[in-house]
């Protein structure tokens, strides 16, 4: 039986990721997260075990790593996209980059022997090619980009024939969860449409890579499974369908209407200063690995209105469903707690 800790286990994918696990496998789970944005969602099982405790502290780290006889990391944890990473940089670099390779470093020197990191495919910045495959020129235009692409070659410094490392650039993921965000496309569009009748568009024109949560479960149970030794060091795109935006509210608006009989769904395009604008190719790893992508973006957006409609969803504006709105609010409670502690 496997022993597999997750670095933030509680998250958006995570948190899915757990329960499918639970359900399909015989692993003995660790989730090791600080869970800055809840956990309450978090399945009660015998194989799984909850550390809430900080990547960036590497005596607990190690401590659950050797407790647990560990022998898969899949590391998770991060601060997540752009705009949620620059309202506190310093913060974000020391959990996204700075404690990194002490994580690396501990799982190997304590016998794991596979470590799987969730990179992202916005490392290549901005292309117009439709044809983006692993080994294009990496041309991050944020420090989000940049931390992601440079913690990659720090993992394959380590690896050996005893230790096994697996880089996957995941595209923008889509689709309902048990800890559900509000601050992905696919997700915000089909909310607003569903909530509140209309929706809106920042720009349009930007192209995304897309890439359903259940297909993205579903490879990180085949990569935590599967012996990969002879693809280690490897890197992949994972992504199916590259869509500009507005075609994203397009399928949103008839999915309602075709579905829900939701009529008169107005999409308000709206000026944008977001210029990130990207395309992946993900044959190698349907080559390589065999892997096969069973869902699309229509799927997506239909579950997430199922969730609605059977009301797994409630309040879906409440700040508690986006991850930059927690952290803002984070941020401002320092902020005031800082005044008062400077006045008093």
């Amino acid at each position: 039986m496997k022993n597999l800790l997750i670095t933030g286990g509680s998250g958006y994918v995570g948190s899915r990721l757990i329960i499918k696990l639970l359900g399909e496998t015989n692993l003995n789970i660790i989730n090791y997260d600080i869970s800055l944005f809840g956990d309450s969602h978090l399945p009660k099982n015998s194989r799984f075990k909850y550390y809430k405790e900080d990547i960036t502290n590497p005596k607990k780290f190690e401590d659950a790593i050797t407790q647990n006889n560990i022998d898969t990391v899949l590391h998770l944890a991060c601060i997540s996209n752009d705009p949620t990473y620059e309202l506190d940089p310093n913060l974000s670099k020391k959990i996204n980059y700075d404690c990194f390779e002490n994580l690396v470093k501990t799982s190997k020197e304590n016998n794991v022997k596979k470590f799987i990191y969730a990179s992202t495919c916005s490392v290549y910045g901005i292309s117009n090619s439709p044809n983006v495959i692993e080994t294009n020129e990496l041309k991050p235009i944020t420090d989000y980009n940049k931390y992601k692409a440079l913690c990659e070659p720090l993992l394959q410094k380590y690896l050996d024939n005893n230790f096994t490392g697996i880089i996957i650039r995941p595209a923008t993921v889509c689709g309902y969860s048990e800890k559900m965000r509000f601050d992905l496309t696919v997700n915000i569009l089909t909310n607003y449409a569903y909530n509140k009748g209309y929706i809106r568009v920042f720009g349009g024109t930007q192209s995304r890579p897309n890439l359903h949560i259940d297909d993205m479960c579903d490879l990180y149970k085949m990569l935590i499974i599967d012996d990969l030794k002879k693809y280690s060091g490897e890197i992949f795109n994972v992504g199916t369908e590259n869509l500009k935006i507005l075609e994203v509210a397009e399928k949103v608006k008839s999915v309602l209407e075709r579905k829900l009989n939701k009529k008169n769904i107005d999409i308000r395009v709206e000026e944008s200063a977001d210029i990130r604008s990207y395309m992946i190719n993900s044959d190698k790893i349907q080559k390589t690995l065999g892997f096969k992508f069973k869902k699309t973006v229509i799927d997506a957006i239909e579950d997430l209105c199922d969730a609605f409609e059977q009301k797994k969803i409630i309040d879906s504006f409440s700040d508690k469903w986006s991850n930059i709105k927690v952290l803002t609010s984070m941020k401002e409670n320092k902020n005031k707690n800082k005044v008062h502690k400077d006045i008093f």
